[in-house]
């Protein structure tokens, strides 16, 4: 048992470290708008480039899991090297690879350039959160300050649909991707003036040994998962998650043994670190796969074009911003059981709501479902997020925002590989070719919607019309498939949530010229 002395106040953030968090928005915004562009640019790359399902699958979620498996990596090295020092480096590496992804002559460049995309932007998450808890001590400070880091991560979202329709109208697919330059230069000129640098004096040594068995754990996992998607149960998939899972064994274990190892797994003995990364991962995977269908849906059903897609995807970005932005007073008024339970709760009547959307009439259903969800999981999201950074230590906070950036990352990441997959699985099940198809033509309409469509221009109108008829009454029916899984997905956890998280109260105000004794037991919370 030992006595520590409460009486001096918490320091609280001032002028410098506020615009210092506007710094931190531009990498943030920019992962999101690198996201949400990517989407409604799936049409015109695919006519372009000709990806195969398979490979259009690559494209959109190889970026998602190179960042889920270098997360802990990068987290780790900025607590060693400095994160100022590591976002920079990330910043410059980004902004390089984007002009490369711009000009990318075929489908393997493209899925090669959003691997090196995802290296680099596995430096920026960490590094910006990890900063954020340095700079932001007073718990209620931090909240607001996550609050507003994540919301500027559901602006980027809100504005890359309006900005990537505009590029799109006006330019290519790859003048999308270019978005990430100028703002990675202005992070560049900015970030070493505003931002003060924090590492962990302590550290040791990167174990490199524990960085390949990381990549050894994930990765494999991920191509067994992407083999069974694509082909069903074979030896070569099964095998790849078997070793994925041995490997992730070893790694654990060397964990243990080392003085200063990569990932401290005594991070996770804390139940609200553990218990928030689960809720976090739940709601990245139901929206990851929502967002990948609703994008498509938007274009390819309903006939809009890239800008007018963007434009109504607006609304439940900002909804969750808006969202998000009330999660601290939500959470000091309710605590965060029925902020984060109640959050996802609302999320499943929106996903629910969005089941109900059929092929012709629907965009307004599928919208206000969208705004539904996206209203209930933002206040949850950032209360998570303050509660994942605020049970680590200062010296482990790059440690502890890289696993919480992984479970979002994987948890979409897997939502749209997943729920991607199951939903193409559906389409070409519930897809009927009409008499007259050629059958060269029959092969690429079954592949996916956008075959469909790409196919019926150049069939005559008595085939071509009932082509896409059905074509889009199956892909109806994988969305609302994988709407309804989501909603169930959501559901369950709500109840796991707020039996979770009923019992932790907001933080209190630092006492004055008193002392608190300090046990062994699992301390309260600094901010939930």
């Amino acid at each position: 048992m030992t006595t520590i002395d409460t009486s001096a106040p918490v320091e609280r953030a001032g002028k410098r470290e506020w615009i210092g968090l506007g710094v931190l928005a531009l990498p943030t915004l920019l992962l999101a708008l690198d996201m949400s562009v990517l989407y409604l640019a799936l049409p015109q790359l695919a006519a372009d480039l000709q990806p195969s399902s398979t490979q259009l699958l690559w494209i959109t979620d190889i970026y998602g899991f190179m960042v889920a498996g270098f997360l802990i990596t990068m987290g780790t090295l900025g607590d060693r090297i400095g994160r100022r020092k590591l976002l920079m480096i990330g910043a410059a590496a980004f902004a390089v690879t984007s002009a490369l992804a711009a000009w990318s002559t075929s489908a393997e460049m493209l899925i090669g350039t959003r691997t090196a995309l995802g290296i680099a932007g596995a430096t920026l998450m960490p590094s910006t959160l990890g900063l954020i808890s340095n700079m932001f001590k007073d718990p209620k400070q931090r909240g607001v300050a996550i609050a507003v880091w994540m919301s500027c991560f559901m602006g980027g979202t809100a504005l890359g649909p309006a900005i990537g329709g505009v590029l799109l109208e006006a330019f290519w697919w790859g003048s999308v991707f270019l978005l990430g330059v100028p703002v990675m230069v202005l992070l560049l000129a900015t970030g070493p003036v505003l931002l003060p640098e924090s590492r962990n004096p302590d550290a040791g040594r990167l174990d490199l040994v524990s960085v390949g068995l990381s990549l050894a754990t994930i990765l494999p996992v991920i191509y067994g998962l992407k083999e069974l998607a694509k082909d069903g149960v074979s030896t070569v998939a099964l095998g790849a998650v078997a070793v994925g899972l041995v490997v992730g064994v070893v790694f654990a274990r060397r964990q243990l043994t080392l003085a200063d190892p990569l990932l401290d797994l005594r991070l996770f003995q804390n139940k609200r670190f553990t218990s928030a990364l689960g809720i976090f991962s739940v709601g990245g995977f139901a929206m990851g796969g929502i967002f990948l269908f609703v994008s498509q849906y938007l274009q390819l059903v309903e006939g809009l074009s890239p800008l007018q897609a963007g434009l109504w995807l607006v609304a439940p970005s900002l909804a969750m911003i808006g969202g998000t932005m009330f999660g601290p007073a939500l959470n000091q008024k309710f605590g965060a059981g029925w902020v984060i339970g109640g959050g996802m709760g609302v999320a499943a009547v929106g996903l629910a709501l969005m089941t109900q959307a059929g092929a012709s009439g629907g965009l307004g259903v599928i919208v206000a479902g969208l705004i539904v969800a996206t209203v209930g999981l933002g206040p949850g999201a950032a209360v998570s997020a303050d509660i994942v950074v605020g049970s680590a230590p200062p010296e482990k906070a790059g440690s502890a925002a890289s696993v919480q950036e992984t479970s979002g990352e994987f948890g979409i990441a897997f939502g749209i590989a997943s729920l991607g997959s199951l939903g193409t699985a559906i389409y070409r099940s519930e897809l009927t070719i009409p008499d007259g198809t050629p059958a060269e033509l029959a092969t690429a309409a079954e592949d996916s919607l956008a075959g469909a469509s790409a196919v019926a221009t150049g069939l005559p109108a008595n085939v071509a019309g009932p082509l896409l008829e059905t074509a889009r009454e199956a892909f109806m029916t994988g969305l609302n498939t994988v709407a309804g899984i989501g909603a169930a997905a959501m559901f369950v956890f709500a109840i796991v949530g707020v039996t979770l998280f009923r019992r932790f109260q907001p933080a209190a105000a630092p006492a004055v010229e008193e002392t608190a004794e300090v046990t062994d037991a699992e301390p309260e919370p600094a901010a939930a």
